[in-house]
């Protein structure tokens, strides 16, 4: 027989953490006001305001790009008119990549993963007919980060807003990239030293923008466990805290604006632990590590539901699994929150697909009772131990990494990547072998085929895409492009012997007012800082 507290019967969550079959509070010996407080105060395990649903719903902001900016705004439009309540971009590869539609490296790849964009005349259209001061945007855009702020702000100032007025988020974490992602261009540190200099230019000129959102969700869709999402994660946090700290910013001046962005996956109990690991674990190392106020240390996330978890055998069972993910994020306390679509594993999110993904969230929202009361998962044994738990190991390997020296040394020497992998490995070894229950994957399975799900011609959508940004080319001043384009150049070489040198995003803002492209402004930089080799 197998005792209440444990035994025989013991399971392992994703994470590997054992669990008990029973827990009682002798389990979860709490401090109230150290470890949990009331919502709304430090360390805001319970949630970042104190009222939370009740006094406003998380923001539903589904991730969309398609192609070509019209068709991308066509589905914002869409989206919006079905009630959800912010936008977020998600670009092709090329434009990700610093690469322009016309690039003998964007062949066969324009418009595929997301939405192209290789000018500021790009960026009117998908956002043609959008309330930017009203509306917020985030864009998941990484190494070309500064260049889609700058086209965003140069859209809204052209449509008469001013850069003040407009509120929304760039990811620029270019950290996950190395560790789990690929899309870099520059090698890190001036990489870093850039995305300094957009938390010091967001904070002077765009308040309502969030410079950074640091992306735990890479990291899980690489194969990390919920512990090494949160650890790797926290430890990029402090590297950008640091170096923003080193370039002379006062912490409370950017840390406000930090914003983090994680998955939600399976396991409804974990990933809601998780989330309330995740603010405790962010007050005390900003209060403990960096001496920021209160105010600072309020972590604000996004989620995701898990593209990974999504299967292409049996899809609609993956209306089941958005849900439990959904639920998850929002039992968690999330700000704001993407529901994938049913068919993703198939292709790019049909209408259909994209619209339920939608109405899943408002089911939650309207019709379940999880606003009614802040975090109602609070004192559950169960929760409050799996919360520890999680913070603990995490911080475990927060201190590896610091033995390190840091995130960027623990990148360089691969710590991370070889964690990633070996979790990754480990998952598969178990879904194989039936240990770990895919419905429709390695159980209750059929042999239906997946349905077919048309694809745009990505051939015509491509030859388009050129042709306009040759049209474009033809008459926009070139010479004033070459004048910006070297500025831009002077300063990047500045970047890397002084501290002193001019500011980057004013610069980046006028090449793009001049109708520069994404490519030539990579290019500009890429002239002085070179390219990333990971193999170097």
């Amino acid at each position: 027989m197998t005792s209440a507290a444990g035994g025989a019967g013991d399971k392992l969550s994703p994470s590997g953490i054992p669990l008990k079959t029973a827990y009682s509070p002798r389990d979860t010996p709490i401090d109230y006001a150290g470890d949990l407080n009331d919502p709304g105060r430090w360390p805001y395990t319970r949630g970042v305001q104190e009222s939370m649903y009740r006094g406003r719903l998380w923001t539903m902001r589904q991730y969309a790009g398609f192609g070509t900016a019209r068709e991308t705004n066509e589905r914002f439009k869409l989206l919006l008119a079905a009630g959800q309540t912010g936008l977020s971009v998600a670009f092709d590869l090329p434009t990700q990549m610093g690469l322009d539609s016309d690039s003998p490296r964007s062949l066969g790849e324009v418009g595929r993963a997301g939405v192209a964009i290789d000018s500021v005349e790009d960026m009117h259209q998908l956002l043609d007919g959008l309330p930017l001061d009203t509306v917020s945007t985030s864009m998941t855009i990484n190494a070309t980060a500064s260049t889609l702020l700058a086209m965003y702000i140069v859209v809204a100032e052209e449509r008469g807003i001013s850069r003040s007025a407009i509120n929304g988020t760039i990811q620029n974490d270019i950290l996950k990239e190395y560790i789990a992602r690929g899309t870099y261009i520059y090698p890190p540190e001036p990489s870093l030293r850039l995305i300094s200099e957009t938390f010091r230019f967001c904070a002077a000129e765009v308040p309502n923008w969030n410079p950074i959102s640091i992306s735990g969700y890479h990291i899980r869709e690489a194969g990390a466990t919920a512990v090494q999402e949160l650890a790797f994660t926290l430890a990029n946090t402090i590297e950008y805290v640091k170096r923003a700290i080193e370039a002379g910013l006062p912490v409370d001046s950017f840390a406000p604006r930090l914003s983090f962005f994680f998955a939600s996956h399976n396991d409804l109990f974990e990933e809601a632990a998780k989330f309330r690991a995740a603010r405790r674990m962010y007050a005390r190392i900003m209060r403990d590590r960096f001496g920021a106020a209160d105010s600072s240390c309020r972590m604000r996330f996004h989620t995701q539901t898990g593209g990974v978890t999504l299967t292409a055998q049996q899809p609609l069972n993956n209306v089941v699994r958005v849900a439990i993910q959904a639920l998850a994020a929002t039992l968690g306390g999330t700000q704001s929150l993407h529901t994938n679509g049913y068919d993703e594993a198939l292709a790019l999110p049909t209408e259909q697909a994209a619209t339920l993904a939608l109405r899943t969230q408002q089911i939650i929202a309207y019709e379940s009772g999880i606003a009614n009361t802040v975090d109602p998962l609070a004192g559950s044994y169960y929760v409050e131990n799996l919360t520890d738990e999680l913070e603990r190991r995490a911080m475990e390997l927060i201190e590896k990494s610091d033995e390190l020296g840091g995130s960027e040394a623990a990148i360089a020497a691969g710590f991370f990547q070889e964690e990633i992998a070996r979790s990754a490995y480990q998952h598969q070894l178990r879904v194989e072998s039936g240990s770990t229950v895919v419905v429709g994957v390695n159980r209750f399975t059929d042999d239906e085929p997946p349905p077919p799900i048309p694809a745009p011609d990505f051939s015509r959508l491509e030859q388009g895409q050129r042709a306009s940004l040759a049209e474009l080319k033809s008459r926009r001043d070139t010479a004033k492009v070459t004048t910006t384009l070297a500025a831009i150049e002077r300063s990047a070489e500045e970047m890397l012997r002084s501290d002193k040198a001019e500011p980057m995003m004013p610069l980046i803002i006028d090449a793009v007012r001049a109708r520069a492209t994404v490519g030539e402004i990579a290019a500009a930089l890429g002239s002085k800082w070179g390219h990333y080799d990971p193999g170097a």
